[in-house]
Formats: structure tokens, sequence, C-alpha cells
């Protein structure tokens, strides 16, 4: 007599399928991030259909950008350059998931039900996983990764097929068909546990002792000629009077920046600094260096900060985090409006409306410019120097705690 076929298997056909989407989306993130590891920008894959680069809509590839350079994105930031993406271990659960399919196709017997448990319980660590990265890119960030999607998408289908293949496997009718000794649960449950450990160490051990040392790179990129300030154009942006001292070059309407401010404080290393900022608006009103105002604004939101940090009202981290929060807005009044940011800042913070413009407050941000010109600084920000020394604009993103760590350390700082 033949044995029965084996009940769920249109749902576990489902499952490897799911699992074979994931393991493909997984891997399509892991190898965009593993591209930036050579400290360039590259392309990014975002799209619903794996491996097809985004091109026409700058605002959602922009997303696979946020989400990439977010600290969520890899673990372990401080040990390895860029930190061990996330995806890596998500690549390797998917291929286990995977393997376990196969291998409940071929079971007979009472040992498919164990199997079965099994695979529905280890199907839940994407789903979990989905749903904290989901929830983070949500309410943290602020930002949608068509990538990211399909990874959720496909988790959900892996544990709602694995549920419905267990559900159909616990029937009384599966009992026929047994043949020989059967494994126990403990055994099939153990070996099932190595099996999924093996498949998340193995690519991430591989993916550690392949990477280059870019411990070599860290302070090559040039030093200040001096850290003094006679003119008294910096402005502190905390009170860590007492950590090793970093000069910020930055915009206050510059994108990069502020996704920079927001890289360094969840790194915690902001409060390993002290950090004193030149700022450098990109816009010709102020700024001769500058062709044409690539952020509309900057220069009337940079006297705002100047007036901030000689007391004129509100502190210069109230302004700064306006200005980070209001940037999109704030540079599409400017374009359209000379005069609009100066409204906008008098709107929320009328103390500085007789500052803000004042012919000595122009100077102090002239000065600054000027700092800038003797010590050779490239029109660029964000720039920071960790006491003289500059910190890669390559390690601004994905290398910064890395690199940053370093730095702190040649100079004898707790990192």
């Amino acid at each position: 007599m033949s044995p029965q076929p084996m009940p769920g298997r249109i749902h576990v056909a489902i499952l490897l399928l799911a699992c074979l989407a994931g393991l493909v989306f997984a891997s399509v993130s892991t190898f965009d991030f593993a591209q930036h590891l050579d400290r360039q920008e590259h392309q990014l894959h975002c799209s619903f259909i794996p491996g097809q680069h985004a091109e026409a809509a700058p605002g959602e590839s922009l997303g696979c950008q946020v989400t990439m350079m977010s600290p969520y994105s890899s673990v372990l930031r401080a040990v390895v350059w860029g930190g061990v993406p996330v995806s890596l271990p998500a690549m390797g659960v998917f291929a286990f998931l995977a393997f376990r399919a196969i291998d409940l196709f071929g079971r007979r017997g009472r040992g498919r039900r164990s199997s079965a448990a099994l695979l529905f319980a280890c199907a839940w660590i994407p789903v979990i996983a989905s749903a904290v990265m989901g929830a983070i890119a949500l309410f943290e960030l602020d930002a949608a990764c068509k990538v990211c999607i399909g990874i959720y998408g496909s988790s959900l289908v892996t544990v709602l097929a694995a549920g419905l293949a267990f559900a159909s496997l616990r029937r009384p009718t599966d009992d026929g068909g047994d043949e020989g000794p059967q494994p126990s649960a403990g055994a099939i449950w153990g070996l099932g546990l190595v099996q999924l450990g093996t498949f998340v160490a193995v690519p991430i051990l591989a993916y550690v002792t392949l990477m280059p040392d870019y411990s070599r790179y860290v302070g090559t990129c040039g030093k200040l000629r001096d850290t003094q300030d006679p003119g008294g154009v910096m402005v502190a942006l905390d009170a860590n009077d007492g950590a090793p001292p970093a000069i910020e070059v930055f915009d206050p309407l510059c994108p990069a920046c502020r996704g920079f401010d927001r890289r360094l404080a969840a790194s915690g290393l902001d409060r390993k600094l002290h950090r004193l900022a030149v700022l450098f608006p990109l816009e010709e009103a102020c700024n001769w260096m500058v062709e044409g105002a690539v952020h509309p604004g900057a220069c009337t939101i940079s006297e705002a900060i100047l007036c901030a940090s000689e007391g004129k009202g509100p502190s210069t981290k109230a302004v700064i985090d306006w200005a980070f929060e209001q940037q999109e807005r704030i540079r599409e009044a400017a374009k359209a409006d000379p005069n609009a940011a100066k409204s906008l800042v008098v709107e929320r913070f009328p103390e500085l409306g007789a500052c803000v413009g004042s012919a000595a407050i122009q100077q102090r941000l002239n000065r600054g410019l000027r700092w800038a010109v003797d010590h050779e600084l490239p029109v660029l920000t964000p720039q920071l120097y960790v006491g003289g020394t500059k910190l890669c604009p390559e390690d601004t993103d994905l290398g910064l705690d890395y690199s940053l760590t370093r730095l702190l350390e040649r100079r004898g700082g707790e990192p």
C-alpha cells in the first residue's frame, strides 16, 4: 500500500517560494550595503522587483538611502567599518527556512509534525524582526524602503504558510505511512537550532573575516594648521568642555549635515566630544565661495544661530534643532522670497528679530568664512576635525562609529 501524500504540501510549496523571495530581497539589500565598503557612493536597488535600480523616482530611492545610512541598518559599527548589515543574518534565516521546507517535503511519519512545528516557530523570527525594523522606519526614520518592504511581505507569507502546514500535519490522518524508527522531537529541535545557528553565523564570520582593514584610512584626510579661534567665530554645540575638542563645519540647511548630526547622536559619540561649529552656509548671499544658492536661506539661519550663541534669546541648540526640522520649508520659502527665511525665524524666535541681519552679526559670520579660507577648507559640508585631524568624508555615514572611535583612541580619549 503506497503511503499517503503528505498533507499541507501546497502550503510548504508556498512557504518555500516565500523564503526564496525573502532571501533574494535580503541578498539585494546586503549587496547594496557591501558595495559601500569601497568608501564610495553607489546606486541603490530600490524596487519591488529584486535587483532593479530605482531611476525615475528620487523620492523613493531616497527612502532606501535614508534607511541604509541610518544607525539601524547594521550592528557592531564601532568594531567593523560600517558594521554588520542586519540583512546578512536575514539571509541566513531565510536560507535556513528554505532548507527546512525542502527537508519537510522528504520526511515521513511522526517526525513530520516536529519538523513542521520547528519550521513554524522559526518562521516567526523574520516576522518579529520585520515588525521592529518596520516600526523604526515608520516612526524614527519616516522613510520607506521597497526592498525592506519586500522582506516584510516575504516574512508574513512565510509564517502564514508555515502555520497552515503545521496545522495540516496535526490531523490524525497524518499518522499513516510511518516506517522504521522515528527521531524524537527533542532531536529534531536540537538539530534544527544548530542548523539555524550555522546558517546565520557562517556568513557573518565570512563577512567580517574577508573585510579589509579600514583602520589605515583613519586620520589620513588632512589636518588643520591650528585649532585656535582668535576671531570668536566658533559656536559651542554642547557643554562637554572636558571632552576632546571637535570642530564641525556645517550649514544648518544642509540635509547631509542634518543626517550627520543625527547619526552622531545615535552613535552616542557626540557625548565623547566637545563640538564647536564653524558656520559655512552654502549660499552666495553671504558666501563668496559659492555660486548660486545651494541652500537658500542658509545665510539668515546661520546668523540666527550666531545670535542665539550670544545669548539673544533661545539656546543655540534650539535654533539648530528647529532649522534641521524645518529645512525643506525654509529652503522652499527662501527660494521664492529672499526675505522669507528671516520672517520664519522671527515667527518662531521673535527675540532674534533685531539681531538677525545686523552689521555686527554679519561681520561675525564673515569672519567665520575667512577662517575657513585661512585654513584652506574645501567648500563642503559637513566636515569634522577631532583635535585638528579630519574625519574622512567617506566616514561620515556608514563608517562614522568605526573611524571616529579610532580617532578618539589615537588621541587617548575614552571611546
